[in-house]
C-alpha cells in the first residue's frame, strides 16, 4: 500500500512553494549540478538531457515511493530541491534530501522547505519519523537539519561513498512526528 499520492501535490509554506519541476527549470538545475558543492554532496545529471530524465523522475510520484519537489520562492523562482525518499509504509518513515542552487544559499530556503516537506510527511503522509544523512564534513547541512528541528542522533562511520570516491562518516538526524517546530 502506498502512502503517497499518485500525482505530485503543491505544498505552501509561506516564502517557499514547493511544486514540480517546469520545463523552464531544466538548465537553471542543470547550473546548480555543475556547483562543486552540489555535485560533492547531491551529484545529478551533467548534461540537459540527463536534467530532462531526472525531472521526469521527480515528478513521477506514481511508483509510491518518494514525494519530491522543486523548491520555488514566492516570486516563482526556482531555487533549490526537496525530496522525500525511501517511504516506508510498514515503518511509517523516509529519509529527506535537499540543495539550494548557489545564487540562493543563505537565505534560509532549505530550512524553510525541509520543514515545509517535514510537515507534508506527517500530516499527509501520516509518517511517523523522517531523517537525514549528511557527511559530518557538510557542516552547512548540519546546520539545516538543526534549524529545521531534526534532532542529531549519531555519526556512522565511513557508511557512505560520496562523489569524491571516498567513504565518508555521517550524521544522522532524525525528527519525531510529534517534535516538529510549529
Amino acid at each position: 500500500m502506498s502512502l503517497v499520492p499518485p500525482e505530485a501535490e503543491v505544498v505552501e509554506a509561506g516564502e517557499v512553494v514547493l511544486a514540480p519541476f517546469r520545463p523552464a527549470d531544466i538548465a537553471r538545475l542543470a547550473e546548480a549540478f555543475a556547483d562543486p558543492e552540489i555535485a560533492r554532496w547531491n551529484p545529478g545529471a551533467v548534461d540537459e538531457a540527463g536534467v530532462s530524465a531526472w525531472v521526469e523522475r521527480r515528478n513521477d510520484w506514481s511508483d509510491g515511493v518518494h514525494a519530491s519537489w522543486g523548491v520555488f520562492s514566492r516570486g516563482g523562482d526556482l531555487v533549490g530541491s526537496v525530496s522525500l525518499h525511501r517511504i516506508d509504509a510498514d515503518q511509517l518513515d523516509a529519509e529527506i534530501g535537499y540543495f539550494v542552487v548557489p545564487s540562493d544559499r543563505g537565505r534560509g530556503y532549505a530550512t524553510r522547505a525541509v520543514q515545509a516537506a517535514t510537515r507534508y510527511a506527517f500530516g499527509r503522509l501520516s509518517l511517523h519519523r523522517v531523517y537525514l544523512f549528511h557527511a559530518v564534513t557538510n557542516i552547512v547541512s548540519c546546520r539545516v537539519a538543526t534549524s529545521a528541528g531534526f534532532r542529531l542522533e549519531g555519526e556512522l562511520r565511513l557508511s557512505f561513498r560520496y562523489a569524491d570516491g571516498d567513504y565518508h562518516d555521517e550524521h544522522l538526524h532524525a525528527i519525531l512526528a510529534d517534535e516538529l517546530p510549529r
